[in-house]
């Protein structure tokens, strides 16, 4: 096992021709920052080619780039066949080249041109065969005559390509050349994570994957998200700490809750999985399994104010993220999912139509500003009780409700006597905002002024 993977060299022999120019053009300055949605729409650009699995080169790859905008991102190793609760860590994938020929020597079907091309997980394979034999390892769709569709056979050794179906139409009664260069052994599975220290040591938690090769809002835009949230993150004065993981989906959560998931479960008060947050279509919430957590309420409450159109979907009927492993009986971390269109929902998704005009600059825009206005709800929610008995005398105390962003003195005003009423400890900030049919975020200056005067104090029995 090699633990944390630092200042081990890269073998780019094993990543396609495609992303070679990003292995081989490493960052000699300073990353340019990731703090919108064009900024996360270019390292979506430049991370697009590499082809992503469970393992291999590519994953670390990934995760090396986003760790030039990420200080402190640390990869982790975890050797194959290793335990992981009910799981054991599969043999590691890379992949050479593979591609289709036909008897004039031209490659009908290659990897070099679209990673999708290639069932992930393909044992190495160079043989002759007919059409027709050849035709039980071809994957297309029908009803998507040019799309590739993103198929895998991770856990049952197989080999196969993708293409679309009018590709697979043009096909020709004669002999095919099929060669599969690539290795299947074992090896490591890896993941990353980061801490950001907060005033204090309870958490809240954020996850991505990487393990889904050149498709934009199903893959990137979740790492590209983490990272623009990291940034953010990064250059404030937190109240709570970080934990952000980036890890291939469903077998890196359940590594890392086989190592990590006591802790987790002691200080993880929310927690958030990114994935699907790039396009311009919907916006979309996946509860935890739970429902009723403090992550849940913030997303509700934000999204009522910001996007009142969203669909929220049942975690029961729906899931089918992460959010499978980390909110699962016996884990019951507090993960809601704020998407955009969700996954399976979109007719590109888990095709090769899913590429960069889908997720699109102005969709991970909005993304972001509702994923930092969760946290910032999350931040800023406590529990206050009022600090006089019988409403203060606000003229007396010659407070300014001239607060601007339009909100008239008369309304202020009402604000404060509204806070001072609900204040009685019996509910948080999150919950008294909803009484009056208001975001927390808008109310927080008159809370402001309030605390100042000492007339919301927090409670006795709050943190």
């Amino acid at each position: 096992m090699l633990g944390e993977f630092e200042g081990a060299a890269l073998n780019i022999f094993h990543l396609p021709k495609i992303a070679l120019y990003i292995a081989g053009n490493p960052m000699t300055t300073p990353p340019p920052p990731v703090v919108n949605g064009s900024d996360m729409h270019a390292l979506m650009a430049r991370l697009f080619p590499v082809n992503r699995s469970l393992t291999g080169d590519g994953v670390r790859l990934t995760l090396r780039v986003i760790g030039e905008h990420l200080p402190g991102l640390t990869l982790h190793e975890v050797a194959s066949g290793t335990r992981a609760l009910d799981w054991l860590v599969p043999d590691e994938w890379n992949v050479r080249d593979a591609y289709i020929q036909n008897g004039a020597g031209q490659r009908v079907v290659d990897f070099q041109a679209h990673t999708l091309h290639l069932v992930g997980y393909s044992e190495p394979v160079d043989r002759l065969m007919s059409l027709e034999e050849l035709q039980s390892h071809l994957f297309s769709l029908p009803d998507q005559l040019d799309a590739i569709p993103y198929v895998t056979s991770y856990y049952r050794r197989f080999w196969g390509f993708c293409l679309s179906h009018r590709q697979r139409q043009a096909l020709t009664e004669q002999n095919y050349r099929v060669v599969i260069d690539a290795t299947l052994a074992p090896g490591y599975l890896t993941y990353a994570d980061l801490r950001i220290p907060g005033r204090s040591k309870q958490e809240i938690f954020i996850s991505s994957y990487v393990c889904h090769p050149s498709m934009a809002n199903n893959e990137l835009s979740g790492p590209a998200l983490l990272t623009a949230l990291g940034q953010w993150l990064a250059g404030r004065d937190n109240r709570y700490s970080y934990r952000l993981v980036l890890a291939p989906e469903s077998i890196g959560p359940i590594v890392y809750m086989s190592q990590h998931l006591e802790e987790m479960k002691r200080r993880t008060i929310a927690a958030f999985n990114l994935t699907c947050v790039g396009d311009e279509r919907a916006v979309s919430l996946m509860p935890s399994r739970q429902g009723n957590t403090l992550t849940d309420r913030a997303a509700r409450h934000v999204l009522r104010h910001m996007a009142p159109e969203h669909r929220v979907y049942d975690f029961y009927q729906d899931r089918g993220s992460d959010e499978r492993q980390y909110c699962s009986p016996g884990a019951d971390l507090p993960m809601v999912s704020i998407m955009r269109s969700r996954y399976g929902d979109y007719p590109e998704y888990h095709t090769s139509l899913d590429d960069l005009t889908v997720a699109t600059p102005a969709g991970l825009q909005r993304s972001l500003e509702l994923h930092q206005a969760a946290i910032e709800t999350i931040e800023r929610n406590e529990t206050l009780c009022a600090g006089i008995v019988g409403e203060p005398h606000l003229a007396r105390r010659g407070m300014d409700f001239n607060l601007g962003g339009g909100v008239g003195v008369a309304a202020a005003r009402k604000q404060a006597q509204d806070l001072m009423a609900w204040s009685d400890g019996s509910r948080d900030l999150i919950d008294t905002a909803d009484a009056m049919g208001m975001s927390l975020l808008e109310l927080l200056p008159v809370v402001d002024l309030l605390k100042q005067q000492e007339l919301l104090i927090p409670c006795a029995h709050s943190e």
